[in-house]
């Protein structure tokens, strides 16, 4: 990807004064407000369906949080049209399908980006069985071991109407963000998927506005709370 294209989904890194990173900020905040019951330590960002900018607002978040000081881990467990190497500008021959198929250690996948903090494992070679690797219990020994590195870590997911993998990886997670593009998806749509991440047994913490018609590309962020 040109370095133009990258540095127009990368707003956080390289425009921290901009008015859409300020909301990435906002974002940021509001989830440390939905910890007032337990720690948000894994959090998945998902969407009802492709091209709702899940890929960008995780992306940009981590730098937020990076920003701060905390050390980041993103994670792209989108297994089927990964594109976080994309936006980072970086290799994605090895990855998170390779560690849960047990062909490398977490070592030979995390790689450093351009954000100071941030750290990335991006989703590796496609594998035939999505789901299946996802659901073999690799993931939640993937995940303490994560925990015990990184104060953050995010976790890029397949639409949840798309496909389970989306589901199965929120349901591991301790809070799970829906990114929305209004105007795009129905909100039938939008309510079947919130209903998807529920019965998963997901922590849906809140939802992620995205329109830049309406926005100015403004990406703005909802606490839910089962309403």
């Amino acid at each position: 990807m040109l370095r133009s294209a990258i540095k127009s989904r990368l707003i956080m890194h390289f425009n921290r004064r901009s008015r859409l990173s300020e909301g990435y900020r906002t974002i940021r905040t509001n989830i440390k407000f939905a910890e007032w019951n337990h720690r948000l330590h894994v959090v998945a960002v998902t969407s009802t369906q492709a091209g709702e900018g899940k890929s960008t607002t995780a992306s940009n978040l981590a730098t937020a949080y990076a920003q701060e000081g905390k050390r980041v881990l993103l994670v792209d467990g989108d297994l089927r049209k990964p594109s976080l190497h994309e936006i980072f500008g970086v290799s994605n021959r090895m990855g998170l399908s390779n560690l849960l198929a047990n062909h490398c250690l977490v070592k030979d996948t995390v790689l450093n980006t351009m954000v100071d903090n941030l750290s990335l494992i991006t989703a590796g070679q496609t594998p035939p069985n999505p789901a299946e690797l996802l659901s073999s219990g690799r993931l939640s020994e993937l995940m303490e071991e994560w925990k015990e590195c990184y104060d953050m870590i995010l976790i890029d997911t397949s639409p949840v109407m798309a496909v389970a993998d989306g589901l199965i990886i929120s349901s591991h997670c301790d809070g799970a963000i829906l990114v929305i593009r209004a105007g795009k998806v129905k909100r039938e749509y939008i309510r079947k998927s919130k209903e998807k991440l529920e019965q998963a047994r997901a922590n849906v913490i809140g939802v992620v506005l995205n329109n830049k018609r309406i926005y100015k590309s403004e990406a703005r962020y909802y606490n839910y709370y089962g309403s």
